[in-house]
């Protein structure tokens, strides 16, 4: 089913999208997309939507099982306290990215911007992985207390910072993977940086073949760099704040 997107207020286009699903739609191509917002939030079904052009806020928010396929670059929030399925985006994103996500997979191409991957969470083998192509703003995996969360740098400028400062602030849980080297005073006081080990490797190579393989990328060039892992040292960040 194809959807031509241009001049639809949102909430119509959004409309036309859950009663497509619910009528048994599979396969749903939206064309001329121009910032509508909320795109597959709280969709639970198995549906494939591929976007053209550049959606707005809060991308499959609340999602539960559809594929998301942007070729074009997206906006805050995508994948907003997502449950299941996944979102590749072809471009460039903006800040927010899954927030409070609970499982699902988000790829992204190229670069991000701030608090990315903040408040996300695992339970049991419900863990969800974000994955960044370029580089990250401040915050990145703020109050993180699971999933894993990796960052590449691909095509980044000599000495370019593969993320901003207060990296892994408040983190209490879950795993940061850089591809590269990372400067300890961007680093958050709750977290400390580790060489990867044979597990970490075969965790990274599962993960970044898909990614790869969604994205058109060499599995070998991005495993051909080391990669640094940040682990949160401590099980109460917060416990010198609140407590005297």
């Amino acid at each position: 089913m194809i959807i031509d997107a241009k001049g639809i207020y949102y909430r119509q286009l959004n409309e036309m999208i859950k009663e497509a699903v619910e009528a048994g739609e599979t396969d749903i191509v939206l064309q001329n997309v121009n910032g509508q917002r909320y795109i597959g939030t709280n969709l639970g079904r198995p549906v494939n939507i591929t976007i053209h052009g550049v959606p707005g806020n809060d991308l499959g928010a609340f999602m539960d099982g559809p594929t998301i396929v942007v070729h074009g670059n997206g906006q805050d929030a995508i994948g907003n306290t997502m449950n299941s399925g996944k979102i590749v985006v072809h471009g460039h994103a903006g800040d927010v990215l899954g927030y409070g996500m609970r499982g699902g997979k988000l790829f992204i191409r190229g670069n991000v911007g701030y608090r990315v991957g903040i408040h996300m969470k695992e339970y049991k083998k419900q863990v969800p992985v974000l994955i960044v192509g370029g580089t990250a703003g401040a915050f990145l995996g703020e109050y993180m207390a699971g999933g894993c969360l990796i960052v590449l740098g691909l095509n980044t400028r000599e000495g370019e910072p593969l993320a901003g400062d207060y990296l892994g602030t408040g983190m209490h849980g879950g795993v940061i993977y850089l591809r590269g080297q990372v400067d300890q005073e961007r680093l958050g006081k709750e977290v400390a940086v580790f060489d990867v080990d044979e597990d970490d490797r075969k965790l990274l190579e599962k993960h970044l073949s898909e990614y790869c393989s969604d994205l058109g990328l060499s599995l070998d060039e991005v495993m051909s760099r080391p990669f640094v892992k940040l682990l949160p040292v401590s099980s109460r960040p917060y416990g010198r704040l609140y407590v005297y």
